[in-house]
């Protein structure tokens, strides 16, 4: 068999992204499963693992990876680094028709590329194979924690990006000190759900029921974590599940019922633009209990009214006045702290990109160097060596349309 080469691409975009596909130790594990495959990693003075961390596993480092068949990265590649026909992997984030990658994936078509979306990667059950989403729930959940203890005054935690990894962060996690009567809030059971399930998980904190949480007061600290059906409802007051995924636009949100008794609310679900509003300005102003939202999820002028931006690593919170509509200082009595960070899996990089990098290993790389007997690989090739959008995406034609 000739020798596939495969490469790592230097990220490229900013603000930078220091997350790799995969770890040193995880190429050296793709080498020894597949003797036909070479791994070579584009110097990068930024990534979160060293060029020597690479060579020291044996992993070629250079600084021209273009003769490599496969490449892979992390966030969009910037145009003046693709490669023409070759195979890419990364996140395009062109899948929703988003305006400002339009021109990239117009020059992907162009340069005859093989684009391999990681977020189009699913079984043939349509699930996520591959993604970011549990360590942005590990993340999101601890930075709730830590907002509310800024917020109220009540503790310290060191910022997740400044903790050398997982294991320190939930260390810090000791320091978390809550009122008795303390109730948190989650939306969402998918992988960002069941990674801020974990965080929580590690706090003195007892998980209820949705009725028990609506209807009964604790003396100790608790949290729900809802599922869709527990906050969308028809006309006639129940839910189907496949029905609400396939038109939403018929049910109504409730989750205000929720809210009401809540102190801290973690949005750790996917929204369709078609939904219900969640919680609107007329929510918060009714809810003077609420006083820290945690958007993992993070849709701007979406449906939760007070995320009206992203913050950044480093710039995690923000406050939000429900009266005025505004931005204000979180630390206001009648503001809202609201952290909203949009790449929250950037604060511990090398978890991050060891979680991605063993589904890599194993869901992707099985399936794109040996056989796919579900063609999942196919299915989520967005464009081809021909220049062309692979069918599973010609609702895409319009978008890539030149004027």
């Amino acid at each position: 068999m000739n020798i596939i080469k495969i490469g790592i691409i230097k990220e490229g975009k900013i603000p930078p992204d220091f997350r790799s596909p995969l770890t040193p130790k995880q190429c050296k594990i793709l080498q020894t499963q597949y003797p036909f495959v070479e791994v070579w990693v584009q110097a990068s003075p930024i990534r979160t693992f060293s060029d020597q961390e690479y060579l020291d596993e044996g992993i070629q480092v250079a600084h021209d990876i273009s003769t490599c068949d496969i490449i892979l990265g992390i966030k969009e590649v910037p145009i003046l680094q693709l490669v023409p026909n070759k195979t890419f992997l990364f996140f395009s984030h062109t899948l929703k028709k988003q305006s400002h990658n339009r021109q990239l994936l117009i020059e992907i078509l162009r340069r005859k590329i093989r684009l391999i979306d990681y977020e189009a990667i699913r079984d043939k059950y349509k699930k996520r194979l591959i993604g970011f989403g549990r360590y942005a729930g590990i993340v999101g959940c601890y930075n709730g924690f830590l907002t509310y203890g800024l917020k109220h005054q009540l503790y310290s935690l060191k910022p997740a990006y400044l903790c050398a990894n997982r294991n320190e962060l939930e260390q810090e996690l000791t320091k978390v000190t809550l009122p008795r009567n303390f109730k948190c809030l989650l939306t969402g059971f998918g992988r960002v759900g069941h990674g801020a399930g974990e965080i929580i998980r590690l706090l003195p904190i007892k998980e209820v029921s949705p009725e028990e949480y609506i209807t009964e007061e604790f003396n100790e600290p608790v949290y729900c974590q809802l599922e869709a059906g527990d906050y969308y409802q028809n006309s006639d007051g129940t839910f189907d599940k496949a029905e609400f995924y396939a038109n939403p636009q018929g049910y109504v949100c409730t989750l205000h019922r929720f809210a009401q008794s809540t102190d801290m609310y973690m949005p750790c679900h996917y929204w369709d633009n078609r939904s219900a509003f969640l919680l609107t300005k007329e929510d918060l102003i009714n809810n003077p209990r609420l006083k820290v939202i945690a958007d993992i999820s993070c849709d701007v002028n979406g449906p939760i009214a007070s995320t009206i931006r992203p913050s950044q690593i480093g710039d995690a919170i923000y406050g939000f006045n429900p009266h005025t509509g505004l931005e204000t200082d979180f630390r206001e009595s009648d503001a809202l702290a609201v952290m909203a960070i949009d790449n929250l899996p950037c604060e511990l990089p090398k978890d991050a990109s060891e979680d991605f990098g063993n589904d890599l290993l194993k869901h992707v790389f099985p399936r794109l160097l040996m056989d796919d007997p579900d063609n999942i690989i196919c299915e989520a090739t967005e464009t081809t060596f021909e220049g062309k959008l692979n069918g599973p995406f010609h609702y895409l034609s319009d978008f890539v349309r030149e004027l």
